[in-house]
């Protein structure tokens, strides 16, 4: 995004008099460290803000953008500021007025009976989990492993997916409340109706259904929403199906795409090469591979028998009654074997069995064992909604400490100067599209000198979510150079190949339009209309107007 003319300095100067008199002064902060923190990336492409705002009502957020309508000033919203890998908690250009929403963390309601919360954007995952956890409420929220820090309401808008039946998470959301370019508040939904008995169970209200209209976007700030939460059920097994051969992860695919699509497989499925199941337990074994990226094929494969990893791993879980577990587990197997495959299934008695037992083996074998129980226990924590950060370790691959102290408690890449790039496309449910996808992203991975962590999902029962990571060390001024290139190349590959991104980092905004798109005209007509002046998120997936 071309960058915007500096405002002059008296604009700037009456604007901040009237956000310190409307929400005080300490929290209207513009002191270079606070400015400096928020430039933090790890994407080596942040964006210094102007000033960083913290109102913690919605009245606030109305003002704040009152005021910024008066004086002309660019705002930029963010929840808590943890999108990992698409631009953290950076505006899409310099000088833009971070609008932090962190403070409003209000869990205003939960209705246990109909199993739905209505949440503000600074809720994290950890809190609605402890929340409903305090309270022994019999409901689950879906959870992803970007860490318990993270905002909810902040990966809904961006359209993001976790791991439970509930992990198409927009899918879940029912009435938001959205604050205007001109300040104006809107409920959506049957939510602008105060006598409605349904505004949180019945998502499309009456007329246009507007909601999506705020998902990766830049037409409103919205600062409260509705979310279902899934019923506990009396039964949970974790399954994992290890590939020792590459090719054969395409054969797999077909044979649960059919168990997805009629509800046998209710969760999110995940399909990660070997290197994104490493890279979560550990960072670049610099010693072993003598300084060296990409690994070697010798180290690559001496790393995946030492931790008992296949090329492939294919995990999610299955929930329901004991019987229905039971006859998913069937189905399962079924499914496997006719393409000579096998899975494995936790549940709690047999984490508790191996915990056991690596304490009586003790020594090297007690430690790997011990390591994969304290594995699965994180995989359980997640299906159940309890968020874990230990699955954020992937985003130190290449930063030259490795993990810090305590990790994964406080965890924070893009402070911690990680160096990380995602693309995400989305392909058809089928083999012959991962294995097209891998086969497209492996050459430049290589030529850029990158290991290639790669994770496909389930994202519903007909498409799957990829995450092609790009992990460097932001030391390195060459390696920095190589990600950034590695990253362009790539996705503009996936573009031209059709397998368009899910959603898209900040350097890749002035990228999604076509040039003559009626899509990206019609979003520039629904902007002129809401926002004429160009207040908010400016460059924020609007394509080139």
């Amino acid at each position: 995004m071309a960058p915007s003319p500096a405002p002059a300095a008296e604009t700037v100067q009456a604007a901040l008099a009237a956000w310190d008199a409307l929400l005080g002064a300490p929290r209207v902060q513009r002191d270079a460290a606070t400015l400096a923190r928020y430039a933090s990336s790890t994407g080596s492409c942040g964006t210094r803000p102007l000033a960083v705002l913290r109102p913690a009502t919605t009245a606030e957020v109305a003002g704040v953008v009152r005021v910024a309508g008066r004086h002309g000033l660019p705002l930029y919203p963010l929840s808590t500021g943890r999108n990992w890998g698409y631009g953290d908690a950076c505006a899409v250009g310099d000088g833009q007025v971070i609008v932090d929403l962190g403070s409003m963390n209000r869990i205003v309601e939960v209705d246990a009976e109909l199993a739905y919360a209505v949440i503000e954007p600074g809720v994290t995952q950890q809190q609605l989990s402890r929340h409903l956890l305090e309270h022994r409420l019999p409901l689950w929220m879906d959870c992803t492993g970007a860490g318990p820090d993270t905002s909810l309401v902040g990966n809904i808008l961006e359209r993001g997916f976790g791991h439970s039946p509930y992990g198409n998470r927009y899918a879940n959301v029912a009435g938001m409340q959205v604050v205007l370019a001109d300040g104006d508040i809107v409920e959506t939904g049957f939510g602008h109706y105060p006598q409605a008995k349904a505004a949180r169970l019945f998502p499309y209200g009456l007329g246009p259904h507007l909601d999506g209209l705020f998902t990766q976007s830049n037409l409103g700030i919205v600062t409260q929403l509705g979310l279902w939460l899934m019923p506990q059920t009396a039964c949970v097994n974790h399954f994992i199906c290890r590939l020792e051969l590459h090719g054969r992860v395409g054969a797999v695919v077909d044979a649960l795409r059919p168990l997805r699509l009629d509800g046998t497989l209710r969760s999110i499925v995940h399909v990660g090469n070997d290197l994104r199941v490493l890279s979560g337990g550990g960072v670049f074994p610099r010693e072993l591979a003598d300084g060296q990226a990409p690994l070697s094929a010798a180290v690559r494969l001496a790393l995946r028998q030492a931790a008992g990893v296949g090329a492939w791993t294919v995990s999610g879980a299955l929930y329901g009654s004991r019987a229905q577990v039971a006859a998913a587990r069937g189905a399962l197997r079924r499914a496997l074997a006719a393409v000579g495959e096998r899975p494995q299934f936790l549940d709690e008695g047999k984490l508790a069995l191996g915990d056991r037992l690596a304490r009586l083996l003790g020594g090297a074998a007690g430690r790997r064992l011990r390591a994969k129980v304290e594995l699965g226990r994180a995989l359980f924590e997640m299906n159940r909604g309890v968020p874990n950060g230990r699955f954020l370790a992937g985003a130190y691959w290449r930063r030259r400490g490795g993990l810090p102290p305590g990790f994964p408690a406080g965890a924070n890449p893009a402070l911690d100067n990680c160096g990380l790039l995602w693309v995400s496309p989305v392909l058809p449910l089928r083999g012959a599209d991962l294995l097209a996808v891998y086969a497209l992203a492996e050459p430049i991975f290589a030529r850029h000198r990158f290991d290639l962590f790669a994770t496909f999902s389930m994202i519903n029962e007909r498409s799957l979510g990829g995450v092609l990571t790009v992990a460097y060390d932001k030391e390195d001024a060459d390696e920095v150079a190589r990600a950034k290139a590695c990253y362009q190349q790539l996705f503009d590959a996936v573009m031209t190949a059709g397998y368009i991104p899910y959603r898209v980092g900040l350097q890749s905004m002035d990228r999604l339009d076509n040039g003559d798109d009626a899509y990206w005209r019609t979003v520039a007509r629904l902007k002129a209309a809401l926002d004429p002046a160009g207040i908010l998120a400016p460059g924020r997936y609007q394509g080139r107007g």
